[in-house]
C-alpha cells in the first residue's frame, strides 16, 4: 500500500496548534473525509514523477475542466513580469493560472501559501510564504532570489480567497510588496481576473465565523471540496494589458498603487458575467 501524500492526522500532529492535538481520532477521521483527503491522494499518487506541466493538465482532464482564456495576446513575450490576479476560488485559480503560464513561457515561479508544499509535484515552482504568521528567513531568502530572476511570478496579492466584503464577493485589501519590488526589480505587472465564486456554504461559514468572532479559518477546511465541485465546469481566465513598472511613480505611495492595480484587475470583469 502506497503511503499517504497528504495525511491529516500526521499533519496535526506536526501542527503547532495544542487545539487540534488535542482532537480526538474519530473527528480528524471525519476532517480527512471532509476535506477529500482519498480523492487527493488517489490523483497525487496516479500523476507522481510528472512535471508540473503534465501534472496541472492531467488534473484538467481528470476533473474535466477548461479554461477559456481571454485576452492571450496581452501575455507578453518577455515574461518578466508579475502576473496578478483576484483570488476567488482558492485551489482552481492557481492552477488554472499556473497551467497557462508553463504552456506560455515553461519555468515560472509561483508565490503561494507554503501549504502547496506539501504537493511534491508543485514545490518546483513555490516560492513559499506564510500567509497566517511570520515568514521564515528561508522563505524571505528564496523570495529575493525569485524577484531578481528574469522568469515570470504569478502571485494573489490579497493573500487569502476572496470573501463577502459590504455584500460583495471580493478580495481583501492587496498587499504593496508586488509594487515595490516591481518597481525595484524592473518587472511590469499583467492583471488576470477570474470571474466566478465559492459555495455559498463557504461564505456563510466564514460569516458565521465573523458573527461568532472564532478567529479560526474554518471556511478554509472547505478549499480542497470547492476545488472538486469545478469538475466538469469552465474557468473563465481574462488577461489584460501589461503595466509597465515605470507607471508607478511617486504620486502615490506603494499601497495606493496596490489597491489602483487591485481596482484595475476587476475593472476587467466584462458585463454579463458573474
Amino acid at each position: 500500500m502506497q503511503e499517504k501524500v497528504i495525511d491529516i492526522k500526521k499533519l496535526v500532529k506536526k501542527s503547532d496548534s495544542a487545539v487540534l492535538k488535542k482532537m480526538p481520532d474519530f473527528i480528524l477521521n471525519l476532517l480527512a473525509v471532509f476535506v477529500r483527503q482519498n480523492e487527493i491522494n488517489h490523483l497525487l499518487q496516479k500523476y507522481s514523477g510528472c512535471q508540473v506541466g503534465d501534472f496541472l493538465s492531467g488534473l484538467q482532464k481528470e476533473l474535466n475542466i477548461s479554461i477559456d482564456i481571454r485576452g492571450k495576446e496581452n501575455l507578453p513575450e518577455n515574461g518578466k513580469c508579475f502576473f496578478v490576479a483576484n483570488h476567488p476560488f482558492g485551489f482552481a485559480d492557481g492552477l488554472a493560472l499556473t497551467w497557462i503560464l508553463t504552456r506560455k513561457y515553461g519555468n515560472i515561479k509561483a508565490i503561494g501559501n507554503d501549504v502547496f508544499m506539501l504537493i511534491p509535484q508543485l514545490r518546483p515552482i513555490i516560492a513559499a510564504v506564510n500567509v497566517f504568521g511570520t515568514n521564515y528567513r528561508d522563505y524571505l531568502v528564496e523570495l529575493e532570489k525569485v524577484y531578481c530572476s528574469d522568469i515570470p511570478i504569478s502571485h494573489f496579492p490579497a493573500g487569502v480567497v476572496s470573501r463577502i466584503q459590504n455584500w460583495k464577493i471580493t478580495d481583501d485589501h492587496w498587499h504593496k510588496s508586488f509594487i515595490t519590488k516591481a518597481v525595484k526589480h524592473k518587472r511590469d505587472i499583467v492583471p488576470v481576473y477570474f470571474p466566478g465564486r465559492n459555495s455559498y456554504l463557504f461564505y456563510c461559514l466564514y460569516l458565521f465565523r465573523k458573527l461568532f468572532r472564532i478567529k479560526t479559518n474554518l471556511e478554509l477546511t472547505m478549499l480542497p471540496n470547492e476545488f472538486f465541485r469545478k469538475r466538469n465546469k469552465s474557468i473563465v481566465v481574462i488577461i489584460g494589458k501589461p503595466i509597465s513598472y515605470q507607471v508607478f511613480d511617486k504620486t502615490k505611495k506603494d499601497s495606493e498603487w496596490a489597491r489602483w492595480v487591485k481596482s484595475e484587475v476587476y475593472n476587467l470583469k466584462p458585463a454579463g458575467i458573474n
